[in-house]
Parts: structure tokens; sequence; C-alpha cells
């Protein structure tokens, strides 16, 4: 099937089979490895990107389902240089430790400031709840994303 995905604001057509997993479109055919691969039934939450800007889970999304719509990944979070505020509060508070669960969390954390500017502790633990970290206790993640919310 013919396809054309806008990701992180480049559109990009090609053709793919029709069961092709959305991680693997984006990492095997765009080479865009930022979005990890992890237990294939969506339990992680490492291959979390953002389909028309709500976070999904690409191991659970056909290729084909992303056809005209928009996805952004942990690539498309820098501007023009620049981190993005979730990006340096995982810098500034240490939020990630082997950095595999970090690109779904940093998506996860920006949809959450994108649509609750001043998120409590709770409430980035909900947010959140959907991604293990094998590595942290949550701790540096939340303290991460608390001061991306106050970096503004």
């Amino acid at each position: 099937m013919r396809i054309t995905v806008t990701v992180n604001g480049q559109p990009y057509t090609r053709e793919v089979e029709p069961r092709l997993l959305l991680v693997h479109f984006l990492r095997d055919e765009l080479d865009l490895t930022g979005t990890h691969w992890g237990c294939d039934t969506s339990n992680c939450g490492v291959c979390t990107v953002q389909l028309d800007g709500v976070p999904v889970k690409s191991c659970t999304v056909l290729a084909v389902m992303a056809d005209g719509h928009e996805v952004t990944t942990v690539e498309g979070l820098e501007r023009d240089g620049e981190l993005d505020a979730v990006q340096k509060g995982f810098v500034e508070c240490h939020g990630l430790q082997c950095g595999f669960c970090t690109p779904g969390m940093l998506l996860t954390a920006r949809w959450l400031l994108d649509h609750n500017p001043d998120p409590d502790e709770g409430q980035i633990r909900e947010a959140i709840s959907g991604q293990l970290c094998r590595c942290t206790g949550y701790e540096n993640i939340v303290r991460s994303i608390r001061w991306a919310a106050e970096a503004k």
C-alpha cells in the first residue's frame, strides 16, 4: 500500500506492507531510531510517539493507519537546535538512566504539558503510568517534568 505520513513536519511517501507496524516504519523505513521497540505488546510504552498530537504506542498502530496523519517522534521535539523544555528537564534533573524509556516519557510529558501546563505530582504520575522504567523509581522523571512545567 502507498502511504503518506508527515513525520516531524516532513511528509514521507512509501510503499508498505499492510501489516507493517508504525514503530517499524519509523525505525526501518525512515531511520528514526529514537523510537524504541520494546515489548511488542503495548505494555512497556517505550515505542510511544504522538499521532496527531496524542501519545500512542506505535507497536499497536499499523503504518497504514497513520496515512494522512502527523507523527511526532523524539527527534521532532528539538526545534532549531534548541531542546524542548521536557528534554532540558530530563537533563537538569537526571530523569533518565539507561535512556531506553526516555523517548516515550518525553513525548508523553510534552503531551501532558500541552494540555495541563501546571500538573501536580499525581497528574504527572497518572500521565506516565503507561510507561515502564526499569532503572529509576520515577522520582527524577516526575521532578524532570515538574522542572519543564516551571521552566516556561
